[in-house]
């Protein structure tokens, strides 16, 4: 016999990038609501983009059974951003008014999003149109705020590590300087862990604009004590002094003519400051794709059971999130539009420092 819950019906998505992991937090939610409280779910294709076009579709066990260790999405995604650029006081758009048609239309209790920040903002905006909506946190940036750890970011942890790892070789057979870039925007968590972890030389942050004489007196010490070669870490959104006294659109100029990303731009810098042989390499796409660690299985699963426990109580618009060793949940209105950035007195930035490395700054 199932418990008794106060939501009977509920759909659920996924949008935004790919992140390992998804798949293990859809089955921790179908698993416990379907097995535990015999909800009715409904599967909702490609992230918001499927409320829109009503594309749904009922899911059973077989839809979510055997998925746990699976790479992406069953349900798809995308980056529809049904509220676009317009303020959160504005009139709802037409795209924003189907969603709320499709919800309706579907009976459902409540929607089930899992998402980084576009996400779980867009969830707290549904609710303000008199949704009923539970979020889950997922990027491998780590970036978003009221949870200590999203799920994908141990996984992409992992593969930025072993990339530092082989480039070590190649970098020291060479005697060259290489820079590797991982994503982070506007957060520079996964490229400060895999630094760290990948034993960088130098490690740049969107946090913490870069001076270039830094680096390159650093590069040149290491190569006078007999070091031949270096590591660079460099997060995606890594900008150097002079990028950051500059507005948005200046800045972007300045991006589109000193390098396609921030890799090279920083690998020309080197060169143009030292004149050490540097090359750049873009891990990219790879951080996002196959499976997820165990870390991120257990992370995943716990969120998705515990959303279901809301789900269960009626206790909507909150997001799950990681507190310390518990499992709690925050409103939704903690993580709408903000981003978590590293703190420029993280104990891992002293961390990184006590080591040896150069964060790019004095």
């Amino acid at each position: 016999m199932s418990a008794l819950s106060v939501t009977k019906r509920f759909g659920i998505l996924t949008a935004g990038g790919d992140c390992p992991g998804l798949n293990a937090a859809i089955r921790g939610v179908c698993r416990a609501a379907h097995d535990r409280y015999g909800m009715e779910i409904i599967g909702i294709a490609k992230g918001f983009k499927g409320l829109i076009e009503e594309d749904t579709k009922v899911l059973r066990p077989d839809d979510f059974s055997g998925i746990l260790t699976r790479g992406g999405t069953i349900l798809g995604s995308s980056r529809e951003k049904p509220f676009g650029p317009t303020d959160k006081d504005e009139p709802a758009s037409e795209k924003v008014s189907a969603i709320v048609d499709t919800y309706s239309k579907l009976k459902l209790d409540c929607l089930v999003v899992i998402g980084g920040n576009g996400t779980n903002t867009t969830g707290s905006k549904l609710s303000r149109e008199g949704l009923n909506i539970i979020g889950l946190p997922k990027t491998i940036d780590n970036d978003i705020v009221g949870t200590d750890r999203t799920f994908g970011f141990h996984s992409a942890l992992a593969i930025g590590t072993e990339a530092i790892d082989r480039l070590h070789s190649t970098a020291q057979s060479h005697s060259r300087v290489i820079v590797i870039e991982l994503m982070g925007n506007k957060a520079g968590w996964l490229a400060l862990y895999a630094g760290i972890a990948g034993g960088g030389d130098v490690i740049l942050l969107p946090e913490i604009p870069y001076d270039i004489r830094v680096i390159g007196q650093h590069l040149e010490k290491r190569a006078k004590s007999g070091k031949t070669f270096s590591i660079v870490v460099v997060a995606e959104g890594a900008m150097s002094i002079k990028e950051a006294e500059m507005d948005k659109k200046d800045r972007k100029k300045y991006r589109s003519e000193k390098g396609p990303s921030a890799a090279y731009r920083v690998a020309n810098e080197i060169i143009e400051e030292t004149g050490m042989e540097t090359r750049a390499t873009v891990l990219g796409y790879m951080q996002r794709g196959g499976i997820p660690s165990s870390s991120d299985r257990v992370l995943a699963t716990c969120l998705g059971t515990a959303a279901v426990e809301l789900l269960a109580a009626g206790k909507y618009g909150r997001m799950v999130a990681l507190t310390g060793n518990d499992i709690t949940s925050v409103d939704l209105s903690v993580p709408e539009g903000k981003v978590k950035n590293v703190p420029s007195n993280h104990y891992m930035i002293d961390t990184a420092k006590a080591v040896g490395t150069c964060i790019g700054s004095d």
